[in-house]
């Protein structure tokens, strides 16, 4: 199995998107550790789903 990776950019508005353009790995750096809630931040995008457009 192979498996995409996004690094950049991740956060709880473009992860639906990049889940549904086919990512299963994504990297939320930023998003998460500049948080003054990381784990909140973290809990968010572990119940991602796809979107439709």
């Amino acid at each position: 199995a192979c498996h995409l990776e996004v690094d950049g950019g991740v956060d709880d508005k473009t992860a639906p998107l990049l889940v549904k353009a086919g990512a299963n790995v994504l990297v939320a750096g930023t998003y998460v550790f500049r948080s003054t809630e990381p784990l909140k931040q973290i809990e968010k995008l572990k119940n991602i789903q796809p979107i439709s457009q």
